[in-house]
């Protein structure tokens, strides 16, 4: 198992993708991409539709796909409560669903406690919400186990709802939760509350089949108020002696930490030396061609980290930066990379760039249609890159010429805020709007 998972990990580097599963948020080798061919570039909300299924409510989770099962993540604003879900691949048909957990922010539209991403290996699945509660079945839906991380390690402190995903690495699910330093008063969310209770970020592992701690990390940062915020997910990338190290990013660095210990290998920072206080970070780290790409919230540059380093690094060890172009920026999607090319989306610009990993240069950079905001990260997969807007309008791109192929409207006509990110698994892409779940085949 750990070879294979290696393997997988290893494959990114040179673009290559398993077409079988979408098993996280960033799919089948963390880096958004799949080898899936024969996906239709022609479909609606009727044609080229395999199934449909309505769901309770919204959610910015995407759905995972593992064999002949589909898992989604999902609020219901009806009952308030946070739903787990199960369908058949091949009919819609819905196998099981639970009620782990509750919980429903009527007062922040554009968040919910259902953000994370569900995430198994085919024989778990584990599912996440804000709420700090963490729920594992087995595929045919049994519990396994359920924990809270807000009531074991503390009350999570963010401003905005906690929506990092974790990842599934060789029989360990690890977590990150990046927050500031001390309680915050949301009604005054710029000043912290006065008080000597410090608040640690953290790394955390855990068994995925028992949920039990192998290890909890705290992580230290310099910056500052907000900016010790994060709402990343874990990046798993091997390392030269056959392991594997997890990449953070957040606090106005990136660190990275063994799996096996969670000990610190290294880190780099900054991106933001004036020590800015709102800078959170949304936007994960991505590794390709040798390189860990982290991005500068707002408007500020992408920057590309070499591998191979340990121990706290200097800016000798910047591959690139993109602060000559910066429409190469992003504040919220994370960047893409397949077929050898970073695809960096910016929800600030309404641009999609493709660039070299190895220099930085651009090959390509066109404008986003419509007025929507685009905060999906992109999805990688059949020569095109595959993109959707609050508003649920899918954008198919192709990859090497940077030209628009299709826009294909997929929301409903009052959908905004849509987050979710497109799966894809051989010839299926899986669209989750706010309260559908499309099966898009030939």
């Amino acid at each position: 198992m750990r070879s294979v998972l290696i393997g997988l990990i290893v494959a990114l580097s040179a673009g290559g993708a398993s077409a079988q599963n979408w098993p996280n948020w960033r799919g089948p080798n963390y880096d958004g991409s799949s080898g899936a061919k024969g996906l239709p570039t022609q479909f609606s909300k009727t044609d080229n539709v395999k199934w449909s299924v309505d769901l309770p409510g919204p959610s910015a989770a995407t759905p995972i796909v593992w064999g002949d099962r589909v898992f989604v993540s999902s609020t219901d604003p009806a009952t308030e409560k946070l739903i787990a879900l199960c369908f058949d691949r091949k009919t819609g048909k819905q196998l099981w669903r639970d009620e782990p957990a509750k919980g429903y922010q009527k007062e922040r539209s554009r968040s919910n406690y259902a953000s994370p991403s569900p995430v198994t290996d085919g024989e778990i699945v584990v599912f996440t919400y804000g709420t700090g509660d963490v729920v594992a079945y087995n595929v045919d839906g049994s519990k396994l186990w359920s924990r809270n991380l807000q009531a074991d390690y503390g009350k999570f402190n963010n401003l905005w709802t906690p929506s990092s995903s974790p990842v599934l690495v060789d029989g360990l699910l690890v977590f990150e939760v990046l927050q500031r330093d001390m309680p915050i008063d949301l009604s005054k969310p710029i000043d912290p509350v006065k008080t000597d209770t410090r608040v640690d970020s953290y790394v955390l592992a855990l068994t995925a089949s028992t949920g039990k701690e192998v290890w909890r990390v705290v992580r230290p940062t310099d910056a500052v108020i907000e900016a010790r915020e994060a709402y990343t997910t874990p990046l798993p990338v091997a390392t030269k002696d056959g392991g594997v190290q997890i990449v953070v990013t957040g606090g106005d660095c990136v660190t990275s930490h063994d799996l096996r210990t969670g000990k610190e290998l290294w880190r780099w920072g900054t991106w933001n030396p004036r020590r800015i206080p709102h800078y959170r970070q949304v936007p994960s780290a991505t590794v390709g061609g040798g390189v860990v790409l982290v991005c500068g919230p707002k408007k500020e540059p992408v920057y590309a980290i070499k591998l191979g380093g340990s121990g706290t690094l200097d800016d000798t060890s910047i591959a690139w930066n993109s602060s000559e172009e910066r429409v190469v920026t992003t504040d919220v999607p994370t960047p893409l990379f397949y077929n050898g090319s970073f695809y960096v989306l910016s929800d600030m610009t309404k641009r999609l760039s493709r660039v070299d990993p190895a220099s930085g240069a651009v090959a390509w950079t066109i404008e986003m249609p419509g007025h929507y905001k685009w905060r999906t990260s992109p999805t990688g997969a059949d020569g095109k890159v595959w993109l959707m807007n609050h508003h649920g309008d899918v954008v198919i791109v192709d990859a090497a010429k940077g030209e628009i192929v299709n826009t294909i409207p997929m929301g409903a006509d009052d959908d905004d805020n849509i987050r979710s990110g497109l799966a894809v698994v051989d010839g299926e892409l899986f669209v989750r709007v706010n309260r559908k779940l499309y099966c898009v085949g030939k």
